[in-house]
């Protein structure tokens, strides 16, 4: 059994990256699934890996790591060669603007606690969080793709690898598509999502191949 356990949610961002990045440096991994819409994630057990009552978290190298882009940075620093982070410090910079325009921008406002709020509001909930979604995961999404109009974008977001950009960008395209969002105004960025999809590191990290007997949201 493997000393990795990643204790995510099977529809969760943030969870998504984290998968694609430990597939993609063949780090084997157990998984322990925190039903978000059952609570789990704020009972003791988990505040006590995460005190945000957050997932992903990540137990390797005996720690216990949380925040996703912390932890890829992390994977990325301690693993030589994974091509997560461009060594170059303008490449890496631009790398990061990426990652963080949608994990630190377009995620937060579309989260569950968010949502849940938003719906609550409203006499007509479904329709609500509907329509949150694709405006501000269509806004964020029209921003990524200006940001891509540069020659450094290559096959994928930053050049001909894929980057921790890429990571953030193929599970927000997922969020997309499931929430109906218009992408013909990105045809780029979702050009660049199919062809990290078609990936065994990604396609293995879909929630479809990760969904348990758990909540649906």
């Amino acid at each position: 059994m493997s000393d990795t356990v990643l204790f995510d949610y099977w529809r969760s961002s943030a969870s998504y990256r984290v998968r694609i990045a430990l597939n993609m440096l063949a780090i084997p991994y157990r998984s322990v699934a925190i039903d978000l819409l059952a609570g789990e994630h704020r009972q003791a057990e988990h505040l006590a890996r995460n005190p945000q009552g957050l997932v992903p978290a990540l137990e390797i190298d005996g720690q216990m790591l949380t925040q996703s882009l912390a932890i890829i940075e992390y994977l990325s620093e301690t693993r030589p060669g994974s091509g997560l982070l461009p060594l170059d410090p303008v490449a890496r910079q631009r790398v990061r603007a990426l990652s963080y325009a949608i994990a630190m921008d377009i995620h937060p406002i579309c989260n569950l606690g968010v949502v849940v709020h938003v719906m609550q509001q409203s006499q007509d909930p479904d329709a609500a969080r509907s329509a949150w979604m694709r405006k501000f995961i269509g806004d964020g999404l029209g921003a990524f793709e200006r940001m891509l109009d540069t020659r450094e974008t290559g096959e994928f977001c930053h050049g001909d690898q894929p980057t921790m950009a890429d990571l953030c960008l193929v599970p927000q395209i997922y969020n997309a598509r499931r929430w109906n969002v218009d992408l013909s105004t990105c045809p780029r960025a979702a050009a660049i999502a199919m062809t990290c999809e078609r990936l065994p590191a990604f396609a293995k990290a879909h929630p479809d191949q990760c969904r348990t007997n758990i909540s649906n949201f």
